[in-house]
């Protein structure tokens, strides 16, 4: 049964206990653990926070406001900083505020946090500040947020070496309870020492959730006995501005000692294991003390089998300076040690230092990145220092270490060849798609960072950094704060004359002015496009650290020396007359977006385009909470109409418009429940964009009454859960960016903590919160101290979640699984990736491919697919259900190991959509208990869906049916006549082969039902229109036409191409009108007829008659395919206007080169006998 008194303020209240909490919210909740400390032993004392957001640390700033009650009541006082180096010396200030006696407080200890480049911009600060000393009741713990493998960083980056060079000792945390544990030393070991400390902050704890012992009092600390403080002590004081030389002796001679001293007394560096018949010593700290547990189980080494093979481990905790009496009592008597660590080598060199000097005897061999003896031999990384390790590397390792020395055993050796056999399966099963990170739906960049034609761009850092796989001409990127002035470089040596940089808002806040003042300082020809979205969007969509908005920025470069201001907006409008922008500053639509760039690149010296567009995930945040507007105004495509081209996605590059299959090819649609209401997709050229203003999205009648007598699932059978008896579960769940994937490792995590069992969740995220690949590491066990690495290793995941098919087909999810051990419940919905807004024409969705992927690796009775997302879509009327559902089907089937009270309990905690999530969760558990009864009760299928297979006459008969409304029968008949000339020859020349045919009646229809103005009416005034937009909305709502009428439309002066406008609902009169005059087509009286696209569109359907018929007078079984290929050439031919135009000349290129072939066939080959 689940705890009841659970609640989710427990992380920030609970005194004392076991908790369920985040890496982020422990690092929240430490200072008040240190209050609560000082208090106990009389000491007033308060905290300050400061920094700046960065992955892994990029939620940190949220829970602190989250949490601002409890800092407050704890004298906490959080204050972000502009900037890291900022901070750093707002936190050095913390430090002196007891030197004039006017403090308010017995001390202010201090927090500082920043990402690894930020660790390295606030070197200066750290020296100095490091230097001048801790307060004696003070304290700084330097959080520095390491992305080992650069999930979420533009370069992977270390922080311990930054740390030593300023002389800053460094803690090194392995798991959320020694972020809790090693913290409250932190803070001690600085106020004892006068040294800040750093405190290394890795993705992988960070982003995990564990329950956790939180007794403020559980740590009990030692002050040092053996040493000898010298006079006036280490702390901060003030001896003048002179005494620099003074700061630097006390800080080598005797606080660096004095932490080490400390790090003795209270034996933070440890023995875990120790053999008594030592052989072989292993070193570790941080994660990879936990990721070498992980690989001991995977290898069957429990304590007990490591002391009986003479197998040692020592957990250090500080990693540099490195204590030495305790490293080298560790080290005497062994013949080797390994020691394990990820990135660069900080301990093992320390370790070979220390121990250089030493006797031979008494010497042990130390490996570690290299199994060498001297620095030049040759040999393969052993445990390399590039990227990031993982169990199974350390499990390799080891088990080659133990190989050596004689201590291997069979389990150990099957192992090791289970992750061989698992990694030449992977290598030879490759996905053929993959998820990369976009741009969100209705994303501001998705305009904003478009270039001319001839123009190229250098990209920013945050959202803009994924702009340089968009096909946007754009190009490198800096650190931040760096943005364009790479140019200041590369332009006295260039041929081009001008660039575009691209900026965010945030970067500029942060140090991105300084950039702009650099390239004015150089003149260089560059204009600066800063986004103005509100929201410092890659991190979470944090506001600004201080007051910012459009006119500021624009008197600000002004001031700085710019040249030229454009502000551009999506909404103008909302800016009110009498603005002061600034002298020469304009306001535009976006809509003129082309033609300013094209003038600002003409333009000498440094210009400026202030683009103004609020970050589409932060309004879907706010309009959830009701504080943005949320127009009553949706999208709608007649698929009827639209021609596939793919210009909407173009113009858009928005993700939520997404294929529709039909009897007439591949269409689009608009995924209402993703879309954020940008509307740029309306300006691709065509016709079929409808928008509806005013009533709703239409919620489907929630089929449950009748589900519940359904005698299916009147009473659904609790299914008999995993056992954790033997070892933890380990559940990967694999979905996509922004669709709410991590809310399930949450729930189970507290739904497991609520029934006392341990757990460990991870969520790797990184760039894929926007749209990419999300993965969640789940463990449970039967209680915490069962779990280690919380990261599944190789092989290791009993249960493969797949809410996305296209992420759990990825190498990163396959390599977790192992036939005969592992399950899978993949969602099959075939849901896009950011290349079909690049490619959607050609776009293909390889579903069976990657199915078969994922049956390869787990073996196919191991798993199963349900199309998830349509049907928890028809009973919930949103996608976002799908995942919820996910859970509840494989809980159904016996897959996962926490009761079912358990997990509803913690959807009832945590707070959002709960109804709704506890249906989504209970359709799950009925699909799994009985799928077709769940789909007899599904809401109607959605518009447009492919039809069963049609035979061949079927195909022709509806689409004859078509013809005669499209025209009349005689037209029908033609079409009739081309098809069967193509059968006749098929049947009578190759009677073997098939597909010419129906490629001839597919592709003759689709020519001769060219949508020109009388069948775009036809279409508009039929009941199927209505009915389809029924089904989709509700209330009283008016449709607006989005329409380039030839005859009326405008030009773009740039471009020459008819420009689209909106027409209200009095168009459907027209259209009925327009639609009953259709029999005037292809007369003297139609009044369209002399348009060149109209004349082209004829022209074509007789061209293809007369190629039909040159095909079928020479088809023979060798030339059939290359017949089918060129019958299919029609495909090619898609869009309006000026679209069509450019695809018909490609088409009729590719049309001549497969006619050379037909005309002069090459002869084939003749084998010599």
């Amino acid at each position: 049964m689940p705890d009841a008194a659970v609640s989710l303020d427990d992380k920030y209240t609970l005194e004392s206990g076991r908790i369920f909490l985040t890496g982020t919210q422990a690092l929240v909740r430490l200072p008040m653990m240190q209050r609560q400390r000082d208090l106990r032993a009389g000491l007033n004392t308060a905290c300050f926070i400061s920094g700046y957001r960065g992955s892994p640390l990029g939620g940190v700033d949220q829970q602190l406001w989250q949490a601002r009650k409890f800092l407050k009541q704890h004298h906490i006082h959080f204050q972000p900083g502009v900037n890291e180096e900022l901070a750093a010396t707002a936190i050095w200030g913390t430090q002196q505020t007891n030197l004039f006696g006017d403090g308010l407080y017995d001390g202010v200890y201090a927090m500082w946090y920043g990402k690894g480049p930020g660790v390295d911009r606030s070197g200066d600060v750290f020296r100095h500040g490091n230097f001048a000393g801790s307060a004696k009741h003070g304290g700084v713990l330097l959080l520095a947020g390491d992305d080992h493998a650069a999930k979420s960083s533009t370069t992977a980056h270390q922080c311990e070496y930054a740390f030593m060079d300023v002389m800053v000792p460094v803690l090194n945390p392995a798991g959320v309870q020694e972020y809790l544990d090693l913290g409250l030393y932190g803070w001690a070991l600085s106020r004892f020492s006068g040294c800040w400390v750093g405190f290394k902050a890795v993705t992988e704890t960070v982003d995990s959730s564990a329950s956790c012992y939180v007794d403020p009092h559980r740590v009990q600390i030692v002050l040092p006995s053996d040493f000898e403080m010298p006079e006036g002590g280490l702390n901060i004081r003030w001896s003048g501005a002179l005494d620099m030389l003074e700061q630097e002796e006390r800080h080598h001679r005797f606080k660096l000692q004095a932490a080490l001293a400390f790090v003795r007394a209270n034996g933070l560096d440890r023995r875990v294991i120790d053999s008594p018949s030592r052989k072989i010593g292993i070193v570790t700290a941080g994660k990879s003390y936990l990721d070498l547990r992980q690989a001991m189980n995977d290898l069957g080494i429990d304590e007990q089998t490591a002391r009986e093979m003479g197998l040692s481990i020592y957990k250090v905790a500080m990693t540099w300076p490195l204590e030495p009496q305790g490293i080298r009592a560790f080290c005497e008597g062994l013949d080797e040690v390994l020691v394990v660590e990820e990135k660069r080598s900080v301990i093992e060199s320390q370790i070979k230092e220390q121990l250089y000097n030493w006797r031979a005897d008494k010497r042990p061999r130390i490996i570690g990145k290299f199994d060498r003896d001297l620095p030049d031999e040759g040999g393969d990384w052993l445990l390399p220092s590039y990227a990031e390790l993982n169990p199974a590397q350390i499990g390799r390792a080891l088990g080659s270490l133990l190989r050596c020395h004689g201590l291997s055993n069979e389990r150990i050796e099957s192992r090791l060849a289970q992750l061989s056999e698992l990694e030449k399966l992977l290598q030879a099963e490759q996905a053929p798609m993959r998820r990369t990170p976009y741009f969100c739906s209705g994303c501001p960049h998705n305009t904003s960072t478009r270039v001319p034609e001839g123009s190229r761009a250098l990209a920013g850092i945050g959202c803009h950094y994924m702009v340089q796989w968009m096909d946007r001409n754009t190009a490198t990127f800096t650190q931040m704060g760096g943005e364009g002035v790479p140019w200041v470089g590369q332009a006295p040596f260039s041929k081009t004359k001008h660039v575009f940089a691209n900026l965010g808002d945030g970067t500029y806040f942060h140090s991105g002015l300084l950039a702009i003042r650099q390239a004015v300082a150089a003149d260089v020809n560059i204009t600066y496009k800063i986004l103005f979205n509100d929201a410092v969007a890659m991190t979470g969509g944090q506001p600004h650290d201080g007051p910012l908005n459009p006119v500021m920025i624009a008197h600000q470069v002004l001031a700085e020396g710019v040249k030229r201001v454009v502000v551009v907006s999506d909404e103008p409008e909302k800016y009110p007359l009498g603005i002061n922008w600034g002298p020469g500053v304009t306001l535009e639509h976006r809509d003129e977006l082309d033609r300013i760039q094209r003038e600002l690149r003409e333009h000498p010296g440094v210009t400026v385009i202030i683009y103004d567009q609020t970050c589409a995930a932060e309004k879907r945040r706010r309009r959830k909470r009701g504080t943005f507007p949320d127009p009553k105004k949706r999208v709608f495509i007649n698929d009827l109409v639209c021609e596939g081209c793919g210009d909407c996605s173009f113009q858009s590059n928005c993700v939520s418009v997404v294929p529709l299959e039909t009897e007439f090819g591949t269409k689009r649609k608009i995924d209402q429940s993703s879309c954020n209401k940008d509307f740029s997709c309306v300006k691709g050229f065509c016709p079929s964009f409808v928008t509806v203003e005013g009533g709703n999205l239409r919620k489907p009648e929630p089929p449950i009454p009748a589900a519940e007598k359904a005698p299916a699932w009147e009473v659904l059978p609790e299914p008999e859960l995993p056992s954790l008896e033997q070892e933890p579960y380990g559940i990967l769940v694999t979905g996509i960016g922004g669709t709410g994937v991590i809310t399930i490792g949450a729930l189970l995590g507290m739904a497991a903590h609520m029934e006392g069992k341990g757990c460990s969740v991870l969520d790797m995220a990184g760039l894929a919160q926007k749209g990419g690949a999300v993965l969640s590491h789940l463990q449970i066990g039967k209680r915490p101290e069962d779990l280690h690495a919380v990261r599944i290793s190789s092989g290791g995941a009993r249960l493969l979640l797949g809410c996305d098919l296209v992420v759990a087909a990825g190498q990163e999810a396959l390599s977790k699984l192992r036939k005969g051990y592992s399950r899978a419940v993949v969602n099959s919905h075939e849901t896009i990736t950011g290349d079909f807004t690049r490619n959607s024409p050609n776009y293909h969705f390889p579903a069976t491919e990657l199915e078969k992927v994922i049956e390869a690796v787990a073996g196919k009775d191991a798993v199963t697919f349900v199309e998830a997302t349509s049907i928890a879509t028809s009973l919930l009327g949103d996608s976002i259900a799908t995942n919820l559902f996910m859970l509840g089907y494989a809980w159904q089937k016996g897959l996962v190991p926490v009761g079912r009270e358990a997990i509803e309990k913690a959807i009832e905690l945590n707070g959002v959509a709960v109804d709704f999530n506890k249906q989504a969760f209970l359709w799950g558990r009925r699909a799994a208990h009985n799928l077709e009864a769940v789909a007899r009760l599904l809401a109607p299928a959605e518009q447009g869906q492919a039809p069963r297979q049609e035979t061949l006459d079927e195909l022709v008969a509806r689409r004859s049916a078509f013809l005669t409304d499209y025209q009349d029968s005689r037209y029908a008949d033609r079409y009739r006549a081309i098809v069967q000339r193509a059968t006749n020859a098929e049947r009578i020349r190759t009677p073997s082969q098939e597909g010419f045919a129906e490629t001839v009646a597919r592709y003759a229809f689709k020519l001769m039902a060219y949508k020109d103005e009388y069948e775009v009416a036809r279409l508009y005034s039929e009941a199927s229109f209505r009915k389809k937009l029924e089904e989709q909305f509700e209330g009283d709502y008016k449709l607006r036409f989005h329409l380039a009428p030839p005859l009326f439309a405008k030009r773009d002066p740039v471009s020459g191409h008819l420009k689209k406008k909106d027409y209200g609902p009095w168009m459907l009169r027209v259209f009925s009108l327009l639609a009953k005059a259709r029999r005037l087509r292809g007369t003297f009286l139609d009044p369209f007829g002399w348009l060149a696209e109209r004349k082209s569109e004829r022209k074509l359907i007789k061209d293809y008659e007369a190629l039909i018929g040159e095909l079928a007078e020479s088809l023979t079984p060798e030339n059939h395919e290359l017949a089918i290929a060129l019958a299919s050439i029609p495909e090619q031919i898609r869009g309006f206007g000026h679209i069509k135009a450019a695809n018909l000349e490609k088409a009729l290129q590719r049309q001549q080169e497969l006619l050379e072939a037909w005309r002069n066939p090459q002869p084939q080959a003749v084998a010599a006998e």
